[in-house]
């Protein structure tokens, strides 16, 4: 798929978001709280950002098992199409609940449920390390002879339909409910009432989950997000708290036997306390946060953001011909941006080294691009008078942002 199409993702899907938005309003829903759709914005946009390179690893991948591992070719027919949207939902729901009941790949999905909305913006919340899972998953198709190119609009299809369903606005579909997953159906998916766990696996249809005993229809309203909330806007932390938890927990088993059963058995062989160890370790529970009694900060985030989603909708668009540096650069940048964002949004005191970290890339990216002497000097000189001025800097820094609350 050309990347320059991918990049309509982005325009597109935020138009979505906004009409939801402005449909939820109207009708006093209030299914977007301000910290959670930023924080699920910003994981979508670090996973779009990362999937432009590793796309075309991905093809290369189901290219090469084609080419060297089909069982049989498949021809592109009408009936073959067909076919093939039963048989990738299959291999769908087998990936997904593979993803739910192996604490290795619930690390990775994990990130997918950790919202406490449900909206278009959660759709969003994947992370390139699921994709990675996911598409060892697909493998399967080029491996009986699904042509690449056919794979691949088929997953397109498919993540289309799914994004559809990550909403609260569409109530139940009556007959439809026993064919289609719906969003009452994939809401269930996500809530974290006992009754509602590990269910409806299925991304288009049903069929596979009363199969196999893992379907359940809406008979209560949903409580969303993980049975114990995270609690973080923590860009880093969102995405590898679960995959610390699961390698601390493996660090204390004994025995090779019991660490793989740690790795490859299902959530319920945690004891639970491990996240709150980690915190507690890592000083993430209350130590090294602010007090801010303003709104400054939340308009700052939304500045930030908004400048992301450009800066990554223009790298992808023209990622074809810009040069490595200047993609890895632009990556770079916006990782940092994102990072910065969570941080803000819990109030940490070394946003001002992230803060640095990005105006130091910035530096670097104008100088290396003009290429001239006196720009590297000046820059330098900068950089040396910003980081002596460091705790002048933070102090004002961090007024102005929580409006001299800190």
């Amino acid at each position: 798929m050309n990347l320059n199409f991918t990049a309509l993702v982005f325009p597109l899907a935020l138009l979505l978001m906004a009409l939801e938005y402005w449909i939820s309003q109207k009708t006093n829903k209030q299914t977007y709280r301000f910290g959670s759709t930023i924080s699920n914005l910003s994981v979508g946009i670090a996973e779009r950002l990362l999937d432009m390179v590793l796309h075309g690893s991905f093809y290369f991948v189901f290219n090469y098992v084609y080419d060297h591992f089909a069982l049989f070719r498949i021809p592109n027919t009408w009936y073959v199409w067909v076919t093939l949207v039963f048989l990738t939902d299959f291999i769908w729901y087998w990936y997904h609940r593979v993803g739910h009941e192996v604490n290795l790949f619930w690390a990775f999905h994990i990130v997918h449920h950790q919202s406490d909305e449900y909206n278009f913006s959660v759709a969003a919340r994947i992370t390139n390390l699921q994709s990675l899972v996911r598409n060892l998953f697909w493998c399967v198709l080029p491996l009986l002879g699904i042509s690449p190119v056919m794979t691949s609009i088929v997953l397109i299809i498919h993540g289309t339909y799914s994004f559809f369903t990550h909403t609260q606005l569409v109530k139940k579909l009556g007959w439809l409910e026993h064919v289609f997953i719906t969003p009452s159906l994939h809401g269930v998916h996500h809530a974290s009432n006992p009754e509602y766990l590990d269910k409806n696996y299925g991304d288009i249809f049903v069929f596979w989950d009363k199969l196999f005993g893992t379907f359940r229809k809406e008979e209560g309203k949903p409580t969303f997000g993980l049975t114990t909330p995270l609690k973080s806007y923590s860009f880093l932390w969102q995405h590898f708290h679960y995959l610390a938890e699961v390698l601390y927990r493996v660090s204390l088993s004994k025995g090779c036997w019991e660490k793989v059963c740690v790795l490859v058995g299902k959530p319920n062989v945690m004891q639970g306390n491990e996240r709150e160890i980690l915190e507690r370790k890592l000083f993430l529970k209350r130590k090294n946060k602010l007090r801010f009694s303003g709104n400054n900060y939340k308009k700052y985030v939304l500045a930030q953001t908004c400048s992301v989603f450009v800066v990554s909708f223009l790298l992808i668009l023209f990622s074809e011909s810009l040069a490595a540096l200047s993609l890895l650069l632009g990556i770079f940048f916006t990782i940092l941006t994102l990072i910065n964002c969570g941080a803000l949004l819990e109030q940490r005191r070394w946003i001002v080294l992230v803060e640095y970290l990005r105006l130091f890339v910035v530096f670097f990216a104008v100088a290396f691009y003009v290429d001239n002497g006196l720009c590297y000097v000046f820059f330098l000189t900068l950089s040396f008078c910003i980081v002596l001025s460091y705790s002048y800097i933070k102090e004002n820094y961090l007024k102005l942002v929580f409006e001299g609350s800190c």
